[in-house]
């Protein structure tokens, strides 16, 4: 396999202590600067705003009142507090930088009327808040592509066939009808089937229903860059003409380290090109937080939490 996954038991509850992963010396290009706040990735929250609050008080981070904070996406839906999720990482102000996941833009298309809402779905503590249409402006003002020196923050990833470059420039097209006056009536063109393969030839709509699934539902890729439709494989159990997107031999965006989420069947995963910090918080599985400088990780986990209560 061309990738190093690293699972780390939470052993001293409710907080695992900061611990940098063993055989892996710190980037280079990312020393630690004094100068600098540090910033600590999140990875997918989806509504479980008691283990986000539990990640934030942890001694490591809480003891830094200056560190910045990356949300990987998906801070709402099937989890139970999603309004309480919003509130709490709009009160960090400046602090956090979010892009936008899948569930984020899905909250937005129901609140739209585009889509219906399922059996799976958990938003209605949002959208029955007094507050509800300040944060669903807030949540639409997000990016889906956020970038600083070697580190890129996405949801689900970069395309393997655009530099950095041309993905803040796609991630442009769908931001600026997500900011729009008329947002709702964008959403039903932004939601729906999309494209599998890039090409300068898809009109207006399928074009930006591609660049909204390559940054927000993107896991696996074939050889050629398409995406694979519905691919949630585990490791060593993907279609054999299927590879990762981060796998992809000779991608754009490789000489970056991409910060991402989304693929919780995927799991912790670090490498110096890529981050995966889906571990599954909504489905029993620890929320993380991975320090951007020297890739420390905090985990608190739904259980640890359920001992303190």
């Amino acid at each position: 396999m061309l990738r190093r996954r690293v699972r780390q038991p939470i052993r001293r509850l409710p907080i695992t202590p900061a611990a940098t992963l063993a055989g892996d010396p710190p980037l280079t290009e990312d020393a630690p600067d004094t100068q600098r706040p540090a910033i600590w990735a999140i990875g997918d929250v989806h509504g479980c705003c008691q283990s986000l609050d539990a990640l934030l008080a942890s001694p490591e981070i809480a003891g830094d009142p200056d560190c910045r904070f990356w949300f990987v996406g998906d801070l709402v839906n099937r989890g139970p507090s999603n309004a309480e999720t919003l509130r709490r990482v709009m009160s960090l102000g400046d602090r956090a930088t979010v892009v936008l996941g899948n569930h984020d833009l899905r909250a937005l298309g129901v609140a739209a009327g585009c889509l219906r809402p399922d059996a799976r779905d958990t938003l209605g503590d949002l959208f029955d808040a007094p507050d509800a249409e300040l944060m669903l402006d807030w949540l639409r003002a997000q990016p889906l592509i956020h970038v600083q020196d070697r580190h890129v923050l996405v949801h689900a990833g970069l395309y393997p066939g655009w530099d950095v470059l041309q993905a803040l420039a796609h991630a442009g097209e769908v931001e600026a009808m997500l900011r729009d006056s008329e947002w709702r009536r964008h959403m039903r063109t932004l939601s729906g089937a999309a494209p599998l393969a890039w090409s300068a030839k898809l009109d207006m709509q399928q074009r930006l229903r591609f660049i909204v699934s390559a940054f927000t539902r993107m896991r696996l890729c074939t050889r050629n860059a398409s995406l694979a439709p519905g691919a949630k494989s585990t490791p060593g159990r993907w279609p054999r003409e299927t590879l990762p997107w981060f796998d992809l031999p000779r991608r754009a965006g490789a000489d970056k380290t991409i910060v991402f989420g989304h693929w919780a069947t995927l799991g912790l995963l670090v490498r110096s090109d890529a981050v995966c910090l889906d571990t599954g918080c909504v489905t029993g599985g620890p929320l993380t937080a991975y320090r951007l400088s020297d890739r420390k990780l905090v985990q608190v986990t739904r259980e640890a939490l359920a001992q303190v209560a």
